[in-house]
């Protein structure tokens, strides 16, 4: 834990502290040498060191430095060599020891050092940069449950779904009602912390260019909850609550709603993004279904927004993302819809040539009641996988119909006639579409990346094969060919009008190990450049999961008014979205 002279912040005009976190764990936040103190300390120094020269901070602003470790009896013997590592960067400053009560996780014996004091520093560099924290942030644990990074429930309320994703924030806190929230925001800008709401964290990898030191991570999971009214068809969800949790609860009410493909995302995160639903072609984007927000501003003050009341709070939340407003509830307009035609067909992967331009051709004549996707899937040989995809390369075709059971009998013939392995398309509660895109259940270590096609002419098809298709060696598990068009082009009043484009391609790629990240990674971009040439340019916010430009989100008119908005609703910046509307 080191300290700095103590200087005034560019953002904050009063003396402050910078909490930097290193940890002795690798990249995908592993830990390394368990139970060996001494090659720990070293590390996490490495580290730390690491962090200072690429911040710039001068030596002669580090005053002090504490390490903080589990056993003192030890802490005799490491101080001198984190001084000796310290001397690398001309470091004098003494070296203290400060006991703490356990472990962060089972082996480490030397927790994160941090608390940096003074952030006036040169400006950052790739893209990082130190921002203002308080000396003290132990006031927040009288707001509720809150993990600071030396308790030990801090590393496991870090994690995002995507466990790929790195978040060392300032502090994660968990409120208990919006009240709470309301609370723990006001108290955060006080103590000069940003504020980074997240349910689930499936969207964390977006957020891999953000210097945490300075952040509240604000987890929403406790506040879940949903209040259905049949008679208008529409629900008050809680802020924190999963699709899952939605469905089951409008389900028995022969309701549905504009979800997305996986039980377990939040809903409210999925909204703010816009919302691709496999009703879309014919109902659009599910942001067109809110009728009002609940939200909690950067001050912490509770207001509605709607289109009569903060018309345009309302406007921007549709699909602007998190930049904005904490959302702790939202209304949201169901359909009357009790089951629905649904489910996939399925082939070896060798077919994928004839498959392919055949899908294409299909959805060119697909009636707006159809939302389809069409993925190259390859699986590891997994246990827990069931024998129709374990260790098999495939294509998936699946989606819904919005027809009559003769009429979709009709619409899916062409594909049949293609002679799948196996078809389970049938009239099914709708309920069970959420589990019949097959998204991961559980959380898992991936990279992805995604483009929007303007088209899928024969080039196009045989660029994808060729670098996604049976021949291709790469170590993807999904490339995903999502169709567009119908509803989703026609243009409504939220910031996100529409999705320019006819099909949204996505990629995915599991990271097995920390060694193969790189590998990975450029596994899903090279799929995305084989595309480039029937890009549109753009991207949606849904299905982009690494750092963008949002810019690239928003017709060019929408951009600039939602740039208007931010400096409306958060001049000070004060919350961290996924995908950030100026600058953060």
């Amino acid at each position: 834990m080191l300290g700095l002279r103590p200087v005034r912040s560019r953002r904050i005009l009063r003396d402050v502290t910078t909490t930097i976190v290193t940890t002795p764990v690798d990249d995908d936040g592993l830990l390394l040498h368990a139970d060996d103190a001494t090659a720990q300390v070293c590390l996490t120094v490495v580290r730390l060191i690491s962090v200072l020269e690429r911040r710039r901070v001068a030596p002669a602003d580090i005053v002090a430095v504490r390490l903080l470790v589990v056993d003192t009896e030890p802490a005799a013997g490491l101080v001198p060599v984190v001084a000796e590592e310290l001397e690398r960067l001309a470091v004098s400053a003494p070296v203290g020891v400060v006991p703490i009560t356990a472990p962060v996780e089972a082996g480490m014996l030397v927790a994160p050092p941090g608390d940096v004091r003074g952030t006036d520093h040169p400006p950052p560099m790739n893209g990082e940069h130190m921002t203002a924290s308080t000396p003290d942030l132990t006031p927040l644990r009288g707001l509720g449950t809150v993990h600071l990074p030396d308790d030990p429930g801090y590393e496991t309320a870090c994690l995002a779904w995507n466990r790929t994703a790195v978040q060392r924030p300032a502090a994660v806190a968990v409120p208990e009602s919006p009240d709470d929230l309301a609370r723990i925001v006001r108290m955060a800008s006080g103590l000069g912390l940003r504020v980074a709401p997240q349910t689930t964290g499936h969207g964390a990898g977006s957020m891999q260019d953000v210097a945490f030191d300075d952040v509240l991570l604000l987890r929403m999971e406790r506040l879940t909850g949903v209040q259905v009214d049949p008679i208008s068809r529409t629900a008050r969800i809680q802020g924190g609550t999963l699709w899952s949790d939605v469905l089951a609860a409008i389900a028995p009410h022969g309701l549905t709603a504009l979800h997305g493909s996986a039980g377990d995302v939040a809903v409210v995160g999925y909204l703010l993004g816009g919302g691709l639903s496999f009703y879309g072609r014919a109902h659009g984007l599910a942001l067109n279904a809110v009728r009002a927000f609940d939200v909690v501003a950067p001050s912490g003050d509770r207001v509605r927004a709607d289109a009569e009341e903060n018309a345009d709070l309302f406007w921007a939340l549709r699909g602007g993302g998190g930049n904005f407003g904490i959302v702790v509830a939202v209304e949201l307009d169901l359909l009357p819809i009790a089951d629905v035609v649904a489910g996939m067909m399925l082939w070896d992967l060798d077919r994928a040539p004839a498959l392919l331009p055949a899908w294409a051709q299909w959805t060119r004549n697909a009636p707006e009641s159809v939302t389809s996707s069409f993925r190259i899937m390859r699986f590891p040989p997994l246990p827990e996988l069931p024998p129709f995809l374990s260790g098999r390369n495939l294509v998936v075709i699946d989606g819904a119909i919005l027809e009559e059971d003769d009429r979709a009998a009709g619409i899916l013939a062409p594909l049949r006639a293609l002679q799948p392995e196996m078809d389970t398309f049938a009239r099914i509660p709708a309920e069970g579409v959420l589990a019949m895109h097959m998204d991961p259940p559980d959380p898992m270590p991936g990279v992805s990346d995604h483009a929007m096609l303007t088209g899928l002419p024969d080039d196009a098809v045989a660029a994808l094969l060729e670098s996604a298709g049976p021949g291709a060696e790469t170590p993807l598990l999904i490339a995903e060919l999502r169709h567009l068009g119908g509803a989703l082009a026609r243009a409504h009043d939220g910031a996100l009008a529409r999705l320019d484009g006819e099909y949204a391609l996505f990629t995915v790629c599991v990271v097995p190990a920390p060694e193969m990240a790189e590998v990975c990674d450029a596994a899903t971009r090279d799929v995305v450049a084989a595309m480039r040439p029937w890009s549109t340019g753009g991207r949606f916010a849904n299905f982009s999961d690494r750092p963008a430009d949002a810019a690239t989100m928003f017709d060019p008119p929408d951009w600039e008014r939602l740039l208007r908005a931010r400096e409306r609703h958060d001049p000070e910046r004060t919350l961290v979205a996924a995908h950030v509307v100026g600058e953060r």
